[in-house]
């Protein structure tokens, strides 16, 4: 009795069509961008990859942020570098989503260290509640 050996090949061509088989599924029920469809068929491959045993070398690719970072900040809300949502504050986001403290985002993404976290109208109108609450004077008749 001769044993079927998988090839290579034979493995390399089967996760190729498990990889299209994926994507054209999540392409049929989900909106994708044209220009993040390269970028979601390397992600599926290499996942198929990983749990097949046959992972191909990660690609050392650095990621792109969702927006550009001089226009991320709005009056308004932060646009997330990472996902591309809008937030009055990003700080709780990353930590959730990302397990990133504003500081490993900021290196992450080479952003300064007075790169806000919170929407400047949000921080203004905090500020104006604080101020407008006492908080921040001292006491009197202490």
């Amino acid at each position: 009795m001769m044993d079927i050996v998988e090839t290579p090949s034979r493995n390399s061509d089967a996760l190729i069509e498990l990889t299209a088989d994926v994507v054209a599924a999540y392409v049929s029920n989900n909106p994708v961008p044209v220009g993040e469809l390269p970028n979601l068929i390397a992600d599926v491959h290499a996942a198929l990859g990983r749990v097949g045993g046959t992972a191909e070398a990660p690609v050392a690719d650095k990621q792109k942020p969702a927006v550009n970072p001089k226009r991320s900040v709005h009056d308004d809300y932060i646009v997330c570098l990472e996902d591309g949502k809008k937030f009055k504050s990003l700080k709780r986001h990353l930590m959730t989503h990302y397990n990133l403290t504003p500081d490993e985002y900021r290196e992450k993404w080479g952003l300064d260290a007075s790169y806000p976290m919170v929407a400047p109208n949000y921080a203004a109108a905090r500020s104006q509640l604080a101020k407008k609450m006492g908080l921040g004077r001292k006491r009197k008749g202490r």
